[in-house]
């Protein structure tokens, strides 16, 4: 299987995040993509290749230009606006009921409120390196979705930082710009075929959702714990089916704490029979393995033998796969469940 990384993610180095009312180690973290490269790199039967470049048409394609222009910018404007800082972090959240019955207003002057304005939560902070790594992170996931456009069964991106937390016109949730959103937008595009994205981390893709929520050529399915407890809180519910023409071309599965590899299997097989039925072209994988029974921020019990078992019945729906890395953070185990559902996919 050809593996798609660049070292470009260690440019995004937060030492803290805000999360739960306190500062600490963020769970995002280089060491996070170094453990799955080095498992990987070990593999025989994985071939490793580095991204080329993509440009900002792709990101501006999915994402509100101003998104790719303030985050090129914020890290440097912040440090010459207010003050020496690694990380960067929202103090201010712009809502518009702030503005309620006055006119809304467009993007404010000062880096301190545009870095409101464009992120929606604290977790996600800017470094000096991050613009670079986000870029590279939309590289990889392109470069891996020309691999098999131009003919390979499947293929596996190294995205580093993640991406289906981005929507439109925001970022948070350790992603800049959604990768396997801007991969799928340019198939459907250059295609002109359906395409679906299948989430299987364990924190729904709000942002993925949100893009593609009204359209019919790209469909959305995923398996997640259920908001009533497990953030993004607000997305995700299973009556969430999509809207206006894309009616119908969203499938949320919300599963319950300490879910299992069979109960999970079997809610990724109902996945699949809605995959099939849908008809894409291709399938791009939002490869999460938060689901692990051990890792410190989810509360599903999925096993190493689960996620090999996932990529297989993915496999079995015999239509060309994009693997991107979302997220899962027991780093110990990260690289051997990433090669166990890969082993899965390519029944090896």
């Amino acid at each position: 299987m050809k593996v798609v990384y660049t070292p470009a993610h260690m440019g995004h180095n937060p030492h803290q995040e805000i999360a739960a009312s306190r500062s600490a180690s963020p769970f995002e973290h280089i060491g996070r993509a170094e453990a799955i490269k080095e498992t990987l790199i070990n593999d025989a039967s994985m071939e490793f290749l580095s991204p080329t470049e993509w440009g900002t048409e792709p990101i501006d394609a999915v994402h509100t230009p101003g998104l790719n222009k303030f985050l090129m910018t914020a890290w440097a404007d912040y440090q010459r606006e207010m003050r020496p800082s690694h990380e960067v972090v929202p103090d201010f959240f712009y809502r518009p009921s702030l503005r309620e019955a006055m006119s809304q207003i467009e993007e404010p002057v000062a880096v301190n409120a545009r870095l409101g304005w464009w992120c929606f939560e604290t977790t996600t902070p800017l470094t000096e390196g991050t613009y670079t790594a986000a870029r590279a992170a939309v590289d990889t996931a392109l470069t891996t979705t020309k691999l098999v456009l131009d003919g390979e069964s499947y293929a596996y991106g190294l995205c580093r930082p993640p991406g289906h937390h981005a929507t439109t016109d925001l970022y948070g949730g350790y992603c800049f710009f959604n990768n396997a959103a801007i991969a799928a937008h340019h198939v459907a595009t250059t295609t002109g075929t359906k395409v679906t994205v299948l989430d299987v981390d364990y924190h729904h893709g709000n942002g993925t959702q949100e893009i593609f929520y009204e359209r019919d050529d790209v469909q959305y399915v995923s398996l997640h714990g259920d908001p009533q407890r497990a953030y993004p809180y607000f997305t995700g519910f299973s009556d969430e089916q999509g809207s206006g023409k894309g009616r119908g071309s969203n499938f949320n599965v919300p599963l319950a704490a300490r879910t299992e590899d069979d109960f999970y299997l079997s809610a990724l097989d109902k996945a699949c029979v809605a995959i099939t039925k849908f008809g894409p072209s291709m399938v791009i994988v939002s490869l999460g393995l938060d689901t692990f029974f051990t890792d410190p921020i989810s509360d599903l019990s999925v096993t190493q033998d689960g996620f090999k078992r996932s990529g297989d019945l993915v496999r079995q729906m015999g239509l060309p796969t994009v693997v991107l890395q979302e997220g899962g953070y027991d780093v110990d185990a990260l690289g051997n469940n990433v090669q166990a559902w890969l082993h899965g996919l390519a029944q090896s």
